[in-house]
């Protein structure tokens, strides 16, 4: 399951983010996922769930923004939704030269944080 090396991978780009004057702990990260991402949101947010547990993003609620598939045909410049599997044929021309616009999207859009103390690790965490 490659989506908990993926949430390891978003903790440790927030963890090196400075975080804004005052803020301690991050209380939310949104994440755009497109749908041809190969990435499962299920499995992401319980990776994530279990990756957080002593870092500064401990009770951090992650939040998934599907990105839909789309396609612009090179020939017609008509766009369409690719769907998954992606349609990779105009459906206006026929044309193959397609170009995927959007839908293999990973990225943090966003990080929310807040005041206040760390949160202190259980004696089975340290």
């Amino acid at each position: 399951m490659h989506e908990m090396s993926i949430a390891l991978a978003v903790i440790d780009q927030v963890e090196s983010a400075v975080p804004p004057a005052g803020a301690a702990a991050v209380s939310s990260v949104r994440l755009q996922i497109g749908e041809l991402a190969g990435v499962v949101p299920d499995a992401l947010a319980f990776s994530f769930q279990l990756a957080i547990e002593g870092t500064a993003l401990a009770g951090a609620e992650l939040i998934t923004e599907p990105i839909a598939a789309r396609a612009r045909c090179g020939c017609c410049e008509r766009t369409w939704p690719a769907g998954r599997p992606p349609r990779l044929s105009c459906t206006g021309c026929g044309g193959a030269s397609v170009e995927l616009l959007s839908g293999r999207e990973l990225r943090i859009a966003d990080v929310s944080w807040h005041d206040g103390p760390l949160p202190t690790p259980t004696h089975e965490e340290r």
